[in-house]
């Protein structure tokens, strides 16, 4: 791939925003870093708005769900909204409130299991923790983001001397007893708890006695590369789905001056069920959009057709076909990496697509001049979901679910197509213009 390529310089700056945030509240961060440099202003939930025509805002909501819109020059009534909708999570482990464990000398901390990891995919590599702390300032609570650079964590493997089925059997790990990680040796005379509180505390620069609580996620210090005989793949952690929110997000900041409102929602806990405040199972979406209404004077009866006219774009990843794996696979709906956009589609409705969005974005694709696939789920395994149905259903909106093919989706270390992440972005800023 020639080195000054759109798409290496695509996949390169995808690469930068997933290295840049390895939990959801530092997603958010690099997102709203990003926004602030093109011109978006920030609005607060808690404050009255005042937005016009043509204007760039966002909004955060509980520090890991983003929504940033930029306002048409027509009525919304008209040509309803573009919606693009992802999630800042990616399944993996979180601290516990009371993490420390001591004995045998050793300091390890206790996890629980966030979402559907591949748990397997943890051991033995160079893991570290970020997230957010609160902590007591002039008197006060205070949100800090914090991030460990270094790797403090490992999960060791049990030797296969120990473990002689583990190839036949394959790795399993019980979730309470064989999950803690290895933080460290305990000194003569140390306190476990008292450790990693001051671990924590020394990082937010405040007294161990003015750190509060925290949400801590596990993470993979080894960044992200391109990888392939031509660079043709990209390897990284939470490809599930930051690739979406950074495809997104690029989109909409390429609307100059649209003619239809623009907007892109980045969830949180959309790996656990969504179902929380923050999460597409939440009132966040529509709260926003019933203040972007109030603010075009919209009444009641042209809100409602503002919705009915309007379009969802639930983007998450798709199973991308492994060829060493064929029978899992629907035969005729092999999609691959690097061969476009991924259309999802499931009887059941756990993606949102019917034939007329499906057609909508298929026309996305071929306006922006990029190839797409269709991708349904294997009759015989159970099909995940995403925020596409819950979305749809809560808004009454017309949705379809799309992705970027991936290969070890939920892996400590998932693997796309570099072309892909140019074709995702293209195909969006088309669905933003038309």
């Amino acid at each position: 791939m020639p080195k000054n390529s759109p798409a290496r310089t695509a996949a390169l700056d995808l690469i930068d925003f997933i290295d840049a945030s390895p939990s959801p509240w530092h997603a958010v961060a690099s997102a709203e870093a990003r926004l602030l440099a093109q011109g978006f202003t920030r609005l607060d939930e808690g404050q009255r708005w005042q937005i016009v025509a043509g204007g760039r805002y966002y909004v955060v909501r509980g520090g890991a769900s983003l929504i940033a819109f930029v306002l048409g020059s027509t009525a919304m009534a008209e040509t309803g909204l573009c919606i693009v909708g992802a999630h800042t999570d990616s399944p993996g482990l979180r601290l516990k409130p009371k993490a420390a464990l001591s004995g045998d000398d050793l300091i390890r901390l206790g996890v629980e299991v966030y979402g559907g990891p591949i748990l397997a995919t943890f051991t033995d590599r160079d893991l570290s923790l970020a997230g957010r702390v609160v902590v007591r300032s002039a008197g006060l609570p205070q949100t800090r983001l914090l991030r460990f650079a270094q790797p403090l964590l490992r999960l060791p493997n049990l030797a296969i001397h120990l473990n002689r089925e583990v190839n036949e059997q394959g790795l399993k790990l019980n979730k309470q007893t064989e999950l803690p990680l290895m933080l460290g040796q305990l000194g003569e005379g140390e306190n476990a708890e008292a450790s990693l509180r001051r671990l924590l505390a020394d990082a937010a620069q405040v007294d161990a006695a003015d750190l509060l609580s925290w949400e801590m996620a596990v993470y993979d210090v080894q960044k992200g590369c391109l990888w392939g005989a031509n660079e043709e793949f990209i390897a990284d952690s939470q490809l599930d789905n930051l690739a979406s929110c950074h495809a997104a997000l690029t989109a909409l900041m390429a609307m100059e001056s649209p003619t239809t409102t623009c907007v892109v929602a980045c969830f949180d806990h959309e790996e656990v069920g969504s179902e929380s405040a923050v999460g597409a199972g939440g009132s966040f979406v529509a709260d926003v959009l019933a203040r972007i209404s109030l603010h075009a004077k919209l009444d009641e009866e042209d809100r409602r057709r503002t919705l009915a006219n309007s379009l969802f774009i639930s983007a998450d990843t798709a199973h991308a076909y492994h060829p060493n794996f064929p029978a899992v696979y629907e035969p005729a709906h092999k999609v691959t990496v690097n061969g476009g956009p991924v259309i999802k589609t499931n009887a059941n409705q756990r993606y949102s697509t019917n034939a007329e969005t499906a057609a909508r974005f298929m026309g996305f694709c071929e306006t922006a001049g990029v190839p797409y696939q269709q991708y349904a789920h294997r009759g015989d395994l159970g099909c995940g979901s995403t925020i596409g149905p819950i979305v749809a259903a809560k808004l009454g909106i017309a949705s379809v679910d799309v992705g970027s093919a991936l290969w070890a989706m939920h892996s400590a270390r998932e693997s796309a197509g570099t072309q892909d992440q140019a074709y995702m972005i293209a195909a969006l800023i088309a669905a933003f213009a038309s």
